[in-house]
């Protein structure tokens, strides 16, 4: 099994829209298509604010055939387009990392890994 964190910069001004996009729509499409959340927060700097989750897959193959799908599905693509189009970028830079267990670590951490 691996995990997938990814770091989404979102907009103060347009916060709420992201995270009504988020919660009403791609976490249903992500789930369709074999996304297992493990957790999700926001995180806040005076820099900026961020929306952060984990995903698990059971490998990478997995993985990059979800997101394939996933960016491909006309519903998803219809809910950016008109999501931007209604309140402009949601969503500044993205991070992306693959992790894999080092192996040693508190007994919980190696139960999800």
């Amino acid at each position: 099994m691996i995990h997938q964190l990814r770091i989404y910069e979102i907009f103060e001004h347009n916060k709420a829209a992201f995270h009504e996009r988020f919660r009403d729509h791609a976490l249903r499409i992500m789930r369709r298509h074999g996304f297992e959340f493990v957790a999700l927060w926001e995180a806040k700097s005076p820099q900026r604010t961020e929306f952060v989750y984990v995903l698990a897959w059971p490998d990478e193959a997995v993985n990059v055939a979800a997101w394939t799908a996933f960016m491909a599905d006309d519903e998803w693509k219809e809910i950016k387009r008109t999501t931007a189009a209604r309140h402009s970028d949601l969503v500044g830079g993205i991070a992306d990392r693959v992790l894999r267990t080092a192996g040693y670590g508190p007994p919980a951490l190696r139960a999800i890994a």
